[in-house]
């Protein structure tokens, strides 16, 4: 029996990517008030909701925080900043700089409507290029993208020149842009980009949700 259930173990592991999934942790948040990633919505913390849609994605899963103690109940490990103090492009760089696979799909704590299929789809072309990026409208979903290992030079370069939008290092790695049309072929509407900012993004998620 012990022998039968590790090897079905071993054999889910085999079938799941060799990619490292990193939640970005939201910290103390001055819209909402407080973490985000402890926000209730359904009943419960929104950092679980998030996990829920993506843990089994990859062959292994941690948060990126710098302040860890909170996070330890989940029993995921957590990441710290390498280059503290410089907003999600320094979270990014620490994910990748800790990650024990060659990419990494990174998402923010606060979207908790993350589509898998989509996230799947994203996983399937990390081969491709440095970044792996969805763009429903003008702008790219940095924060719902796989990045390879290969953008940590360039992301430290742009945090010790202060260039923190995350954006601009996409002009010195290669980047495959996920667009609305390939987006809405996998079903997708847009949603998995949406994240709770504020008491009353909350508020309308909530009551969309009752609806």
């Amino acid at each position: 029996m012990v022998i039968g259930r590790w090897f079905f173990v071993i054999i889910l592991k085999r079938m799941k990517p060799n990619l490292s999934i990193a939640i970005q942790a939201g910290g103390q948040s001055s819209r909402m008030g407080t973490d985000k990633s402890f926000v209730p919505f359904h009943g419960r913390p929104m950092i679980e909701v998030v996990l829920a849609h993506v843990a089994d994605l990859g062959q292994e899963t941690f948060i990126v925080t710098n302040h860890p103690a909170p996070y330890a109940y989940l029993d995921v490990p957590t990441v710290s900043d390498i280059y503290p103090g410089n907003g999600p492009l320094g979270g990014m760089h620490a994910a990748l700089f800790h990650a024990h696979f060659p990419h990494t799909l990174m998402v923010a704590c606060d979207m908790p409507w993350l589509e898998r299929p989509l996230l799947q789809h994203l996983i399937s072309l990390r081969h491709r290029a440095d970044v792996i990026v969805p763009r429903w409208g003008k702008f790219p979903e940095p924060l719902h993208a796989v990045y390879s290992k290969t953008c940590l030079s360039a992301m430290a370069e742009n945090i010790q020149a202060q260039k923190l939008k995350i954006v601009r290092f996409y002009n010195q790695v290669r980047v495959r842009y996920v667009d609305r049309e390939e987006i809405e072929r996998l079903g997708g509407n847009g949603r998995s980009f949406a994240n709770i900012n504020t008491p009353q993004d909350l508020s309308q998620a909530q009551k969309k949700a009752e609806d």
